[in-house]
């Protein structure tokens, strides 16, 4: 994970290379900047599934989200201030986005800010941060869920044998269970593999290499096959029991 230093470097190459939104303007008078080193709690309800971050990973989290409300103010003047009109409410937002971001990689979350104001002239939700985020590692090859959820549900069986866009995909399927993708309707089956497929978008963007399994595993039989002369005893027996 970047350091403060690099969370910093990223960002200022963020702010050079992203224009203000057109529908930004002056800072209404009467209302005072806060400041963009006002820093989230580094308090954390909620364990990460990845594991609790150092105290220098956390300060690097912190930083960037930070950087990413800094970007945001720049970038959306107006909404920016209605939006948050003091900064308690600022404060808590900063926080919760910390706890729904802290899986990703602070350059992750930072280019996914610049996704969300490069496509997007309102002031994105935390939803849309999570998707820009999403967004950006398709440029290491891999397909947006849905793209993927289409993917999953049209490959034919053996799913092994066939050709996939990406590992997080067929992985992504897997552990929904293909017959459950088979034979439900889309409104239950998308929030399963939606679900699947983000936890191993968020192990490609920390770097983690997915590799398809050479073959399916098949279950082990839970006892090995009669041989011809192991059935004629047991037939004898069996004969012998009931007097046939």
């Amino acid at each position: 994970m970047a350091d403060s230093k690099e969370v910093g470097q990223l960002a200022q190459a963020v702010v050079r290379g992203t224009a203000a939104s057109q529908t930004t303007s002056a800072t209404p008078a009467g209302l005072n900047e806060p400041s963009a080193r006002e820093e989230p709690s580094a308090h954390r309800e909620q364990p990460s599934a990845y594991g609790e971050p150092s105290a220098e990973e956390r300060q690097s989290l912190v930083e960037a989200i930070n950087q990413v409300f800094a970007l945001f103010r720049l970038n959306y003047h107006n909404q920016f201030y209605a939006a948050f009109p003091d900064n308690d409410q600022l404060k808590q937002l900063k926080r919760l986005w910390l706890e729904a971001l802290s899986d990703y990689p602070t350059d992750v979350i930072l280019r996914g800010a610049r996704h969300a104001i490069e496509h997007s002239e309102y002031l994105p939700t935390l939803n849309r941060m999570l998707e820009s985020c999403q967004q950006g590692l398709t440029d290491q090859g891999i397909p947006t869920p849905r793209s993927a959820f289409i993917e999953a549900c049209e490959k034919p069986s053996p799913k092994l044998e066939q050709q996939w866009s990406h590992p997080a995909v067929y992985f992504a399927g897997r552990d929904s269970d293909w017959f459950f993708l088979a034979n439900n309707g889309e409104q239950r089956t998308w929030p399963v593999f939606q679900r699947h497929y983000e936890r191993y978008l968020i192990k490609v963007s920390r770097g983690e290499q997915l590799e398809m399994p050479t073959q399916e595993e098949l279950p082990k039989p839970k006892s090995a096959p009669m041989t011809p002369e192991q059935r004629q005893e047991a037939l004898k027996a069996l004969r012998e029991q009931t007097g046939l």
